[in-house]
């Protein structure tokens, strides 16, 4: 007589060997997001699973082709993270969370038409830090030492307590300097501080008057204004600080999703400012989600074997879950070098249809099929505009 099975595996065993042993679902309770390969219905919140112990930190990338299902996967998420009473904050480049805020009764804000907010948070280690990433990702070029110097003379010039408007009362310190024909690093910080006070990008992190209040469980903060510019990644970085003042800031636990996270991941200065704040997500209860598309853009950084290229590639890796989506076999190959992928897990991305994503959460694997609610339909159609215009044609 044969035996019908020839050894015995555990799940850690099959885990180990990236098998699918995990398509059963998490076992986390809440409404689901679709169902796993195996039927069960798949479940998850970043924190829930922290608590469960299926992941080590609450940070998130979401990757996928377009047209592939990443935002919509996000809007479910968001909505069923709402319902836990989580707070959210959204970075919207592309005015495309429009509908998720309106089935919240919610008002979406454009920086710059709404008004401007502040992005110094209260600490003054971590402001100086947002100074420097600020400056140096507005210039172009890394700070050099006597900027680095200046920097931190002009902050202990302040007034304690800081001024509302930080950007304005440092530039009024330096600006002085403008009327020298002599180069010098104040000068050059006057130079730059006037972007941010009477240049292009006046009226977005320095104002009259008080700068935008964040209130209520649901924030879409509009960059769409500044997505075309050549400015957006400083928008960016100032936007995400604010924002995690915003949700670190309060008692809940919150999420802060960056779409076209990109943007920011290409620019070395506030890729260096990211890394850092990424390491507090687990103490300021916050996760950071960010949505990607093409995964070339963040190879891209900096030169093969970099700091720049390291770091990049590091911070997606401090990512303990990442949906991926269908990606080209150019950009599956990139996405297994960035996120350390097995053989196997590349081949699934080239192969898996509109709608279904690998989801990596810790050492756990699942095939997710995303199954959007009628509740979810009303917010989540990404493809109503090309409809119209098929229609009208």
């Amino acid at each position: 007589m044969s035996r019908p099975w020839t050894h015995w595996a555990t799940s850690r065993d099959l885990a180990s060997l990236r098998g699918p042993a995990h398509d059963a679902g998490t076992g986390l309770s809440g409404r689901s997001l679709g169902g796993a390969q195996r039927g069960s219905q798949f479940v998850f919140d970043p924190f829930d699973a922290y608590a469960a112990g299926l992941v080590s930190n609450p940070n998130v990338v979401v990757a996928g082709s377009i047209g592939a299902g990443k935002s919509t996967v996000v809007k479910m998420m968001l909505d069923r993270a709402l319902d836990r009473g989580r707070r959210v904050v959204v970075i919207d480049p592309k005015g495309e969370y429009g509908e998720l805020a309106g089935s919240h009764g919610v008002a979406v804000k454009a920086l710059g038409r709404d008004g401007w907010c502040s992005p110094f948070p209260v600490s003054d280690r971590e402001s100086r830090d947002l100074l420097r990433a600020l400056v140096a990702s507005a210039q172009g070029s890394s700070l050099t030492s006597d900027q680095q110097y200046t920097i931190d003379e002009v902050w202990r010039e302040l007034p304690v307590p800081r001024p509302l408007r930080v950007l304005g009362a440092l530039y009024e310190l330096v600006a002085p300097h403008l009327s020298s024909a002599t180069a010098s690093p104040r000068r050059s910080l006057a130079l730059v501080l006037y972007r941010f006070v009477h240049g292009d990008l006046a009226g977005l992190f320095d104002g009259p008057g008080q700068p935008m209040r964040f209130s209520g469980s649901l924030v879409v903060l509009d960059l769409s204004a500044q997505w075309s510019s050549n400015s957006f990644s400083v928008a960016a970085l100032s936007a995400v600080a604010a924002a995690q003042q915003v949700v670190a800031g309060d008692e809940a636990l919150g999420y802060l999703v960056l779409d076209e996270a990109w943007a920011l991941l290409s620019d070395s200065h506030a890729l260096r400012w990211l890394q850092g704040s990424w390491k507090l997500a687990r103490a300021r209860g916050l996760s950071h989600v960010l949505v990607l598309h093409r995964w070339t853009d963040v190879a891209a950084v900096g030169n093969a074997g970099s700091a720049e290229r390291e770091r990049a590639q590091g911070l997606l890796r401090e990512c303990e879950t990442s949906w991926l989506f269908r990606q080209p076999p150019d950009e599956a190959r990139e996405m297994a070098v960035a996120l350390g992928l097995h053989q196997r897990e590349e081949r699934y991305l080239c192969a898996l249809p509109k709608g279904v994503a690998l989801v990596r959460y810790g050492a756990h694997r699942s095939i997710v099929r995303v199954e959007p609610d009628p509740h979810d339909l009303s917010f989540v159609d990404t493809d109503g505009a090309m409809r119209i215009a098929d229609r009208d044609q």
